[in-house]
């Protein structure tokens, strides 16, 4: 890994852990191994490396969903793999956890990928609740938009939770009470 990668993915971690402001340019030069000179040829300053680290993070964390969100098997079925998978909860979302941070929404261009990721997030839900509603799958009254913005809240709120608790169960009751409401419809 190059140093400017190894600043970016420095940067990711570090803002997952501290939020914006106790991400200082010291603690990612150290966590790094790249110097000031370094940190500053590839990047202006602190707001441009915390652009690129948290549009990284963004990405990847679409692009994970949408191979869950694509892959074989009923629109509840993949919902559900999305929802329950693997996830550090006590550790929060990469993106949620910046949405509360006030530096970051401050910041136009800082918080351009957090809305990005979340209205991504919430319309490619809807749209798979539109298909299993559609196919017969969930009731033909549920809101897709309503449902998808709801289930949303539901993980982050969870990751709330659960760091409030101190216990990832907090978050997995949060998941299987949302599946619950998507429970299919009776025949």
């Amino acid at each position: 890994m190059d140093k400017r990668e190894r600043l970016i993915e420095s940067t990711r971690e570090l803002l997952w852990e501290r939020g914006y402001v106790g991400t200082s340019p010291k603690a990612i030069q150290e966590r790094s191994g790249a110097g000031q000179g370094s940190m500053y040829h590839h990047f202006q300053g602190k707001s441009e490396l915390a652009l690129a680290a948290l549009a990284r993070s963004a990405d990847d964390l679409r692009a994970r969903a949408e191979a869950e969100f694509s892959a074989p098997g009923s629109v509840v079925e993949r919902v559900t793999v999305y929802l329950r998978r693997e996830r550090d909860v006590l550790k929060g979302c990469p993106v949620g956890r910046l949405a509360q941070d006030p530096d970051v929404m401050a910041d136009a261009d800082l918080r351009k990928p957090v809305e990005e990721f979340f209205g991504w997030l919430t319309g490619r839900l809807a749209e798979l609740l539109g298909e299993g509603r559609t196919a017969g799958e969930l009731d033909a009254e549920l809101d897709p938009l309503a449902t998808a913005t709801a289930l949303v809240a539901v993980l982050q709120g969870g990751y709330i939770l659960a760091r409030a608790a101190g216990s990832p169960e907090v978050f997995a009751k949060a998941v299987d009470g949302a599946l619950g409401l998507l429970a299919t419809k009776e025949t």
